[in-house]
C-alpha cells in the first residue's frame, strides 16, 4: 500500500445519509447537555453553595472558585484532546467524562468548606472537559467538509439551549443542592449513553507520537497561519461579547433608562430570551447558508460586525428600546459567528490526525476570554469612564474579530 492509500485508509469515513442525520442530532444533544450542566451548576447551584458557606465574602469567593475552574478547563481541553487522539477513540472519553462528572457532583454537593468546594468544582471541570473535548472532535472526524456549516450550527445551538434549560432546572433545586447536583450528573450520563447508542465509531489510525510531544504539541497548532487567525478572530469576538453580557443586569440597573414599572431583574428576564431566540435562528440560518453557498468568511465577517454594532446600542440608545435592539442584534451576530467560525476552524485544522487536540486549542479561544472578560470589564469601567467606555471597547474587540478572519486563505 502506497502513502496515499495509507492516508485514505487511516482517515475516518464521513457519515452519510441517515447516519449523518443521527450523528448531527446526537451531537446537538451531547453539546446542549454539557452547556446545560455547566451553566446550571455554575450559574445557580455553585453560587448558592458558596453563599451558604461564606455569606459575607461570597462575591469574591465565587470569582476565585470560578476563575480556578476556568484555568483548569482551559488546560484540560487540549491535553485530553491529545490523549483522545492518541487512543484513536472518542466514545470511551465521552462515557468516562460523563460518569466522572456524576461521581464528582455527588461528592461535591456535600462539600462544606471553601477548599473542598474549590477542589470539587475544579474536578468537575476536568470531567466535563474530558467529555466535551471528545464530543467537539467528532465534527472533523465524521462530518464531511461540505456539511460542516450545518453540523457546526447544530453544535452551536448547545449554548442558547444550555442557558435556558440549565438555569431553569438549577433554579428549581437551589434549595436541594444534593438533588440538583445529582440530577445534572445523571443527565450528562444519559446524554453520553444516548450518543454511544445512536452513533457508530471507527477507530482513528493516529500516529503513535510520544505522550510528552502530544501534551506539549498543542501550542504548535497556532503556528499554522489559517488556524491562528481563526483562533484570534474567535478570541476577540468572545472577549467583546462577554465583557458586556456578563454585566447586563448591572447595566440595566445603573445605566439604562427603564420604564418606571419595569425593574432591572424583570428586564433581564425579557432581554435574555430575545437574545436566545435570535441566537438559535441565526445559528441555523447562517450554518445552512454557508453550506448552501460554500462561503464561510463573509458570514463570519458580517456576523462579527453585527455584534460590534449591537454592543454599541446601549451607548447609542440608553433606553429600553435600545436594550431590546441590543438583545436581538447581539443574538443574531453571536449565533451566526459561532456557527460558521466553528465550521472554518474544522476546515483549517493543522492536523487531521490530531483533531481533538487542535479543537481543544480552539476552545481556549472561547474559555480564556470568558474568564478574562469580567476582570477586563471591571478595569475599563473603573479606569476609563464607566459603561460608555465598556461599550466602545467591546465593540472594538468585536470589529477586530471581524478583521482577523480576513487573512484566512484556505477557506472562501
Amino acid at each position: 500500500m502506497n502513502a496515499d492509500q495509507t492516508a485514505i485508509a487511516a482517515r475516518p469515513a464521513y457519515a452519510r445519509g441517515g447516519e449523518r442525520a443521527r450523528l448531527m442530532i446526537s451531537l446537538l444533544i451531547a453539546n446542549a447537555v454539557v452547556y446545560t450542566v455547566n451553566i446550571g451548576v455554575a450559574g445557580v447551584l455553585l453560587p448558592t453553595q458558596i453563599a451558604m458557606n461564606d455569606p459575607e465574602g461570597k462575591t469574591t469567593t465565587l470569582g476565585l472558585v470560578t476563575g480556578i475552574g476556568a484555568v483548569v478547563a482551559t488546560l484540560t481541553q487540549p491535553i485530553v484532546g491529545s490523549l483522545s487522539d492518541r487512543s484513536g477513540r472518542r466514545k470511551p472519553w465521552i462515557i468516562g467524562g460523563a460518569v466522572a462528572a456524576l461521581l464528582v457532583f455527588v461528592v461535591a454537593s456535600n462539600a462544606t468548606t471553601l477548599l473542598w468546594i474549590t477542589i470539587g468544582w475544579a474536578a468537575a471541570q476536568i470531567a466535563l472537559n474530558v467529555y466535551q473535548a471528545a464530543v467537539t472532535a467528532v465534527v472533523p472526524d465524521r462530518i464531511a467538509p461540505e456539511n460542516r456549516g450545518t453540523a457546526s450550527a447544530l453544535f452551536g445551538l448547545g449554548l442558547p439551549v444550555g442557558i435556558t434549560v440549565g438555569v431553569a432546572v438549577a433554579s428549581s433545586y437551589a434549595a436541594q443542592l444534593g438533588t440538583g447536583y445529582t440530577i445534572f450528573g445523571i443527565v450528562i450520563v444519559c446524554a453520553a449513553v444516548l450518543y454511544t447508542v445512536m452513533t457508530r465509531e471507527r477507530r482513528i489510525a493516529a500516529e503513535a507520537i510520544p505522550l510528552r510531544e502530544q501534551v506539549t504539541g498543542f501550542a504548535q497548532a497556532l503556528r499554522t497561519h489559517d488556524f491562528r487567525w481563526a483562533f484570534v478572530s474567535r478570541a476577540l469576538l468572545i472577549l467583546g461579547y462577554f465583557s458586556v453580557v456578563n454585566f447586563q443586569l448591572y447595566i440595566l440597573m445603573d445605566y439604562i433608562d427603564l420604564p418606571a414599572d419595569l425593574p432591572a431583574v424583570a428586564a433581564t428576564a425579557i432581554v435574555t430570551p430575545i437574545t436566545g431566540v435570535a441566537t438559535v435562528v441565526s445559528t441555523l440560518a447562517a450554518g445552512w447558508m454557508s453550506d448552501r453557498f460554500q462561503r464561510r468568511k463573509v458570514f463570519v465577517f458580517a456576523s462579527a460586525v453585527t455584534s460590534g454594532v449591537a454592543l454599541l446600542m446601549p451607548l447609542l440608545m440608553p433606553n429600553w428600546t435600545g436594550m431590546l435592539l441590543f438583545g436581538a442584534l447581539v443574538g443574531i451576530g453571536f449565533g451566526a459567528f459561532m456557527a460558521v467560525d466553528t465550521a472554518i476552524a474544522t476546515l483549517v485544522l493543522p492536523s487531521k490526525e490530531h483533531a481533538a487536540r487542535d479543537m481543544g486549542v480552539l476552545n481556549i479561544a472561547s474559555a480564556a476570554p470568558q474568564a478574562l472578560a469580567p476582570m477586563l470589564a471591571s478595569l475599563v469601567i473603573g479606569a476609563l469612564g464607566g459603561y460608555p467606555a465598556l461599550f466602545v471597547a467591546a465593540a472594538v474587540f468585536a470589529l477586530l474579530g471581524a478583521v482577523a478572519i480576513l487573512p484566512v486563505r484556505g477557506v472562501r
